[in-house]
């Protein structure tokens, strides 16, 4: 399995469950994590990225991702897909990109996430 669709399938796991040991698992100790085009200053460190993530946790029934990996080389990948939330103030579907790089290990060293209401 390639680094991108481990990450893929683990990112999407870890967005579930919101469990701090499976989104540890995904980064490097010192990656830099931003979630959408406006952080501008990204989380840097895995403890603060698991940080990010719980402030901004959604329930596990209330989303759904479609999508996959667009375009990949050993230590980079584009991933693409749609996201629906059912719920709250976020619902609707999103478009996102997410663009990844990975160290020699396959774990992510950066992230970052562009994403943008579809129309209805």
């Amino acid at each position: 399995m390639s680094n991108a669709q481990r990450f893929l399938d683990g990112y999407l796991d870890a967005w579930r469950t919101n469990d701090g040991d499976s989104i540890r698992a995904l980064f490097t100790e010192d990656a830099t994590y931003r979630g959408s085009a406006r952080h501008l200053d990204p989380a840097t460190g895995i403890d603060a990225i698991v940080a990010l993530w719980d402030e901004e946790r959604d329930a596990p029934e209330t989303w759904s991702y479609s999508g996959g990996v667009d375009l990949e080389t050993p230590g980079h990948a584009v991933i693409r897909g749609t996201t629906t939330y059912t719920d709250g103030v976020k619902a609707g579907a999103y478009a996102n990109v997410w663009l990844v790089r990975f160290d020699e290990s396959g774990k992510a060293c950066e992230f970052q996430d562009w994403w943008f209401p579809q129309e209805a």
